[in-house]
């Protein structure tokens, strides 16, 4: 007969109660930052973009030059109303904007000159002259509207001292002008005043503080996301206090989270590639052109796919759980176009052609995706564009679009691309494949694939940045097994207790 078990010696109770996973607060907070950061960082790099590519020599952003003729003596532009000085006149003493306008003559001398509004239409008024307006650069269009009593001027330009800035003389004249506050009108006319004038004409700008505003809104905006980042991930995966007082915990895998993600952690993903022991020499040079049924009917998957994912998004939103119909088809849309890239574009691993189906078939190449139980309504908003940010970047380089040369410009799928032709070439004037290379090419769409399913919103776990090479993902590593119970366990308790 043995005794009861003494009270003190049970184990402690297990709280039933529910833990909050989530910290809504640092979760909100971090989206709104990455919210707002986003267009910032996007607004810097456009701004950075234009300021290293559409300026010329001379810091100008310029339009082309176009050839405009009139019959009267000038070519005005309309009131450019700047503004008032403000109360301390600090416009006034910075040059915060320059305009630059050039007219070219065919021979005799041009008068380029820019002047208080009222002093210039008081000078124009005793002759004709046109009024530029309605300017469009692409394509150049405008219109003239005709001013002035149609007399002739009584003096020429050059004899007037009301001019800000001027310029004349024969060939191309440059006018640069530092903006100040008024109301301004641009002139071009002949040298002598005389009516009768044709030139080429062209305008430009420069803003000094642009390069300090490109290089603000991007580190603003990069501060912002990565904020955001750090807020989402704290928010959306917070450990209960259950599993901080558990002793010796198993490993698990991460949850969306990037900390972690360079651990050894399995991936839902798996994706399989057997190379052929005879492949054809050629039949990869015209291996696209049999794939084009394959190509139309992914054609018309993939907007499906795309469609299907937004009503996921929102399953996962409300429900916490993607709907295993539109899982089974969206991972059957991805295991086609694995098949597909295998057999002609981005591994050209097997000669056999690929089956028209998304379910598993007897064909070297394969790919799945486990499906979860449940999502979190947290990082559903934002790991398919911020959290990804890092991989985006990663499969710009690996599947982005190359282009070799500005005058053929063939296409290079990215370093995949790249590296898919080098097999063939090699395969063309040898006759071998190297084994190296092949396990290298579908690490490389390992990685891309698992990123695709989770931008799809197809599992919380984060992808991780490793290159994992060869025909079959690496085996899930086995958590270590409970001790066994009976008196074997027993004893083997007490000499781990013992030790």
């Amino acid at each position: 007969m043995t005794d009861p078990p003494d009270a003190r010696d049970a184990p402690p109770p297990v709280s039933t109660s529910p833990t909050r996973t989530s910290r809504p607060v640092p979760l909100v907070i971090g989206v709104l930052l990455a919210l707002v950061g986003l267009p910032l960082l996007l607004a810097g790099a456009g701004l950075g973009w234009a300021l290293a590519t559409q300026r010329d020599d001379d810091g100008f952003f310029s339009t082309t030059t176009e050839q405009i003729s009139t019959e009267t003596v000038a070519l005005t532009s309309p009131v450019l109303d700047l503004g008032a000085a403000g109360p301390d006149g600090r416009w006034t003493e910075r040059d915060i904007v320059t305009l630059r306008l050039r007219a070219t003559s065919g021979g005799s001398p041009v008068f380029v000159g820019i002047g208080p509004s009222e002093e210039v239409e008081r000078y124009l008024a005793a002759a004709s002259y046109d009024e530029i307006g309605d300017l469009v650069t692409d394509p150049f269009d405008y219109t003239l509207t005709r001013r002035g009593s149609g007399g002739s001027l009584p003096t020429p330009p050059s004899e007037q001292d009301f001019w800000s800035d001027r310029s004349i003389g024969s060939g191309t004249q440059t006018l640069t002008w530092d903006v100040r506050p008024g109301n301004w009108t641009a002139v071009v006319m002949n040298g002598d005043g005389s009516p009768g004038l044709s030139t080429g004409l062209s305008a430009g700008g420069r803003v000094d503080m642009l390069a300090p505003l490109a290089w603000v809104l991007g580190a603003l905006g990069l501060l912002l996301i990565l904020g955001g980042a750090l807020l989402v991930v704290h928010g959306a995966h917070a450990p209960s206090a259950a599993d901080q007082q558990r002793p010796d915990p198993v490993p698990a895998p991460t949850s969306g989270v990037i900390a972690g993600a360079d651990q050894a952690v399995p991936s839902p993903v798996t994706i399989s590639g057997h190379q052929d022991q005879d492949l054809s020499r050629w039949l990869w040079l015209v291996k696209w052109l049999l794939a084009i049924p394959h190509f139309i009917v992914l054609a018309l998957l993939w907007p499906a796919l795309v469609v299907l994912t937004v009503v996921a998004f929102f399953a996962i939103l409300v429900t916490g759980r993607y709907p295993r119909g539109l899982f089974d088809f969206n991972v059957g849309v991805l295991r086609w176009t694995w098949r597909v890239q295998f057999y002609c574009t981005n591994a050209i691993g097997t000669d056999r052609y690929p089956p028209f189906t998304l379910d598993h078939a007897d064909y070297p190449a394969d790919l799945d995706v486990a499906h979860p139980e449940r999502l979190s309504r947290g990082l559903v908003l934002v790991k398919w564009w911020l959290l990804a940010i890092p991989h985006l970047v990663v499969l710009a380089v690996l599947a982005g679009t190359w282009t070799l040369d500005d005058d053929l410009q063939p296409i290079v799928g990215g370093l995949i691309g790249a590296l898919t032709l080098a097999a063939g070439l090699l395969l063309l004037f040898t006759g071998s494949y190297p084994a190296p290379l092949f396990d290298l090419l579908v690490g490389l769409n390992r990685w891309v694939y698992r990123v695709v399913a989770y931008v799809a919103l197809m599992t919380d776990t984060y992808p991780p940045f490793r290159l994992d090479q060869g025909p079959v993902d690496p085996s899930p590593a086995r958590p270590p097994e409970p001790p066994q119970p009976g008196a074997e366990g027993e004893r083997a308790q007490q000499r781990r207790q013992s030790v």
